[in-house]
């Protein structure tokens, strides 16, 4: 590809213009003078360990709750009967045998390397609705299940049956080219499903690849009041900055009311506990009384074999893994005297980024957790539904959210994620291995931000950059 030219003082008004139009928004972002990402719970920590500690607020009488939840997120379950009741019951049909084979130490997971087995990267299923759609399917699932297959891709099994089928993953290279004439290498994946073992996949079969996200600071997610989130929903772009995030509405389990979606990549789930335990049914085959079924089909006939308690994840257990889930921590920012992070978190917020990203948020009142409540945190996300192009589109709907939209992912600890697990991968799928390259990857109302990145001067980038290294 030849690098992108164009005479210099036509470059320099488009820049100015990017720059002016990037500025030209009635909101102000704020600049985080503060290390305390996750308010007062924030925790100094920048080492391997960093996404897998309490909250420092947390207090100690919580502590042994923290750990017995962290010990059966850690620890692998096993296929029932076995001596060990209480983390028994695994599949038939599944993904990993525990939460941290996904969750790598709390923190992202990435794509399968040639030759291996995907683990903490799966492929959720689904086919197109249709008039004849079952109307209570849709209402609770926000999908329909692929026949046979069901709404997830599970590549491992127990002993007398037989994984669904084989992901394998082919990757191409493509570049982008920067105003300055550099060529950044992107790879782009296909993903292919070989050797079906329960019958012909369908011809109109969605699939959408999902890499597990990291674990931190979701109690302080939740308890974002509602109304906050709301407020800035902009559907029909009444501001005209480019950016219409919208609000998922999902099915609550527990309550069996439509509510507020905020987690997950297409934010399909309402709170940590229904991720929790949905979790546990596609990811591992295990039951919950909010999740009750696994996702293996009647013609797969997974009743012929023993199963764990009624149900296998008992609500004891499942108590424990949300109170986990909840109290881990957010690490401290770092670097916040050098000054170019100072200039990096000022391009953020120049280019556009914090449209989406949003800094600052402050936390609503949670009984019984005053860890917390009333926080002031640092996450970068609106935690809404934005069309990020066709480059990243999955073709797949959940709920309200179309094939090209995604949940603004939280930015928070993200220049610690290769510390947590080197082979850690950025975007839904983890087809970024860089920071750099995640960006380059965004489209649709991220193209105007985009844009304005392929304009920085080297240096510009190199701040931008080490002000996401350093959250």
């Amino acid at each position: 590809m030849k690098p992108f030219t164009c005479p210099g003082a036509i470059c320099l008004l488009l820049a100015i213009q990017l720059l002016l139009t990037a500025c030209d928004s009635s909101v102000e972002y704020p600049l985080q003078t503060t290390p305390d990402t996750g308010g007062e719970g924030t925790v100094e920590q920048a080492d391997h360990n960093a996404y897998s500690l309490p909250q420092s607020n947390l207090p100690m009488t919580s502590r042994l709750d923290f750990s017995v939840g962290n010990s059966f997120f850690r620890n692998p379950w096993v296929i029932a009967p076995s001596s060990t009741d209480a983390r028994d019951g695994l599949g038939p049909l599944f993904n990993t045998n525990s939460c941290q084979g996904c969750h790598i130490k709390d923190g992202r997971g990435h794509p399968p390397a040639r030759g291996e087995t995907a683990v903490s990267l799966f492929l959720r299923l689904s086919v197109p609705a249709d008039a004849k759609a079952d109307a209570l399917i849709l209402k609770q699932h926000g999908f329909l299940p692929a026949p046979v297959y069901g709404s997830q891709l599970q590549t491992a099994a127990i002993p007398g049956m037989q994984p669904e089928a084989d992901l394998i993953i082919e990757w191409a290279e493509r570049e982008k080219m920067l105003a300055d004439g550099t060529s950044v290498s992107l790879r782009e994946p296909t993903y292919r499903i070989e050797n079906p073992a329960y019958g012909p996949l369908p011809a109109n079969l969605l699939v959408s690849p999902r890499v597990a996200p990291p674990m931190i600071g979701l109690g302080l997610l939740e308890a974002i009041p509602e109304a906050d989130i709301l407020a800035a929903v902009d559907p029909d772009d009444s501001n005209a900055d480019g950016i219409s995030g919208r609000a998922n509405y999902v099915w609550n389990r527990a309550t069996e009311t439509t509510v507020l979606g905020r987690f997950g990549w297409k934010a399909a789930e309402p709170n940590v506990m229904q991720q929790s335990m949905g979790a546990f049914a596609g990811d591992m085959g295990l039951t919950s009384t909010l999740v009750p079924h696994t996702d293996c089909t009647a013609v797969q006939d997974c009743g012929r074999f023993a199963h764990g308690g009624e149900p296998e994840v008992s609500d004891t257990v499942a108590n424990f893994v949300a109170f986990y889930a909840r109290s881990l921590a957010v690490p401290a920012r770092r670097d916040l005297d050098n000054a170019d992070v100072t200039r990096g978190a000022q391009l953020f917020n120049q280019s556009g980024c914090a449209g989406c990203h949003t800094p600052r948020h402050v936390t609503g009142e949670v009984a019984g957790r005053a860890d917390l409540s009333n926080q002031t945190i640092w996450p970068y996300t609106d935690l809404l539904l934005h069309n990020m192009g066709p480059e990243l589109a999955d073709g797949r709907p959940e709920f309200l959210a179309d094939g090209n939209e995604w949940r603004t992912p939280p930015l928070w600890g993200i220049g610690l994620a290769q510390q947590i697990n080197p082979r850690a991968g950025f975007l839904h799928d983890g087809r970024a291995e860089t920071l750099e390259q995640a960006i380059l990857w965004h489209g649709g109302e991220a193209e105007q931000a985009v844009e304005h990145y392929r304009q920085l001067s080297n240096e510009q980038r190199g701040a931008l950059i080490l002000f996401l290294e350093s959250l």
